[in-house]
């Protein structure tokens, strides 16, 4: 992406969601990218960003090798927002105390604004802040004073107002936060100033210049999976560089029910997009690769790189091809690991590509996007609502929707089992308010009971979620008439499931997907 007017700059401390701090500011219409904390100053001022923000992280700033940032930062005239472990490096770094809190705060608590301060303009006397840390700000740093406390923790916030310098104990960006939008807005177009210009369709041009720029006359495959993410970087590639553009389709044998014609309608030669499309049927050397593979990871690895084996292949089969098109996007990345965060889980476009690609080079035009940024982009490309409202689907498929080994017959159950859960979602109307919802085969196994004989067959659990992000989620509750009758049908209808569970957990601790 092309360096935009203006920008918020993140610097990154490690922290498990510190990239919802980007999507925050984006929500502003203010474009904004994680860095690792090690950005060097030179960067920094290279893109002149309107403000600096500094994350979380796992660290106590007194600890030896601490992560820290250069106390330059704070001398360029540049508001700056520290946030937890950000606020705590903030004071250090500046002359202040950092100390073992006696009391440590998790989770929802209480918070007391004590002084005026532009960062808390529109928020109450009294309001609910996300807290999560063990060491406290036990002396500020000159020139700052308190404007937040809470009953156990005597600088919930704290500022330099001269210097425009912020800082919360507690994370105005999750959700939990009862007024973190407002906080994060407030310091994003009142302190930096910033315009709020920024649009994710305009995204489109500068992406499709760039990519024309980029790619010029060379040979480009993408790899479609059919998903919101691949359909939407297939668009976009089509739109740059027309019949330059082969999509190769690798139906693996993990797809949905009947998902693999749909997508050969909407991109195949009936379809109304300018590119070569190649359908390769390839579910018996998928489901032969995988045998006896149960670990998450070591499924990731093998899926993506059999992916990359196929595409390979196909590129031989057409000639010279210089790139390889992939529909990675921001959480992705983030969960992959970035800078000092923590790994998740690999992400077969991300995390799981083999040592040795037979490609020039690989393009990821939406690793910088969030899922509803991408639907925003799609829409502005002019895919149908059909394929951009699409539910999201993993690159691995159901093979990290089936618990332990995948095989042919395993996947044929999900597949009727998901499609039930589907319709039925549909039938009754909530598929609007869920961020996603899907079906997953475990591994276990019980007695069940059908008609007048024993049965010992699996259990299938269903998944939905209500989220905005996909970096955070909650359990959707959904209406009992609808899963009792979901659950009735799957296990009267598919052969080989005798139970059917509900999965209550959000995320965190859980991740969306159950692998």
């Amino acid at each position: 992406m092309k360096e935009t007017a203006e920008s918020v700059v993140v610097l990154d401390f490690g922290g498990q969601y510190n990239r919802l701090i980007a999507r925050r500011v984006r929500e502003n219409n203010v474009y904004s990218e994680v860095f690792p904390y090690t950005l060097s100053l030179e960067e920094i001022k290279k893109k002149n960003p309107a403000g600096i923000i500094l994350t979380g992280g796992p660290n106590s700033v007194n600890e030896k090798d601490a992560p820290l940032c250069a106390k330059e930062i704070f001398e360029l005239g540049i508001p700056v927002l520290g946030i937890c472990y950000g606020a705590q490096a903030m004071a250090k770094i500046l002359g202040g105390e950092v100390t073992h809190a006696d009391v440590s705060e998790y989770g929802r608590t209480e918070t007391e604004i004590v002084a005026s301060s532009p960062l808390f303009d529109g928020v109450g006397g009294k309001t609910v802040c996300w807290m999560s840390h063990t060491d406290k700000i036990a002396q500020l740093p000159p020139g700052f004073t308190v404007t937040a406390k809470t009953a156990n923790c005597p600088v919930a916030a704290m500022e330099n107002g001269a210097k425009k310098l912020y800082a919360t104990q507690f994370h105005p960006e999750v959700l939990h936060t009862d007024e973190g939008k407002t906080m994060l807005k407030n310091f994003v177009l009142n302190v930096c100033g910033a315009k709020g210009t920024w649009q994710t369709e305009s995204f489109v041009q500068t992406s499709v210049e760039s990519l024309r720029e980029k790619i010029g006359g060379g040979k480009v495959l993408c790899a479609l999976s059919g998903g919101v993410d691949s359909a939407v970087a297939a668009a976009l590639l089509s739109r740059a560089v027309g019949k330059q553009l082969t999509c190769v389709f690798v139906d693996h044998g993990l797809m949905r029910k009947n998902e693999g014609e749909e997508v050969e309608a909407v991109f195949g030669a009936k379809g109304n997009f300018d590119l070569n499309f190649i359908r390769v049927n390839a579910a018996e050397r998928f489901y032969s690769r995988l045998k006896g593979i149960t670990d998450p990871e070591a499924k990731r690895k093998t899926i993506g790189e059999e992916f990359i084996r196929v595409f390979e292949e196909e590129a031989k089969k057409i000639g010279a091809v210089d790139f390889l098109v992939q529909g990675t996007i921001y959480p992705d990345v983030i969960e992959s690991g970035l800078g000092k965060s923590a790994v998740i889980k690999s992400h077969h476009n991300v995390g799981g590509l083999p040592d040795y690609v037979d490609f020039k080079e690989i393009i990821e035009p939406l690793r910088l996007l969030f899922k509803d940024e991408v639907r925003a982009v799609g829409k502005a490309l002019g895919l149908p609502g059909c394929l951009v409202n699409r539910q999201p689907f993993p690159g691995p498929g159901l093979g990290i929707r089936i618990i332990g080994e995948v095989t042919a017959d395993k996947v044929k159950i999900l597949q009727e089992a998901d499609a039930i859960y589907r319709e039925e979602i549909d039938n009754f109307g909530v598929a609007p308010e869920l961020g996603q919802y899907f079906a997953a085969l475990t591994n276990m196994r019980s007695v069940g009971v059908m008609g007048d004989g024993r049965t010992y067959d699996y259990a299938v659990a269903l998944r939905a979620v209500k989220t905005d992000d996909f970096m955070t989620a909650e359990c959707a509750a959904l209406p009992w008439e609808m899963l009792h009758k979901t659950a009735n049908r799957i296990v009267n209808e598919v052969k080989g499931i005798n139970r059917v569970l509900y999965d209550c957990t959000g995320k965190p601790p859980a991740t969306i997907e159950f692998e």
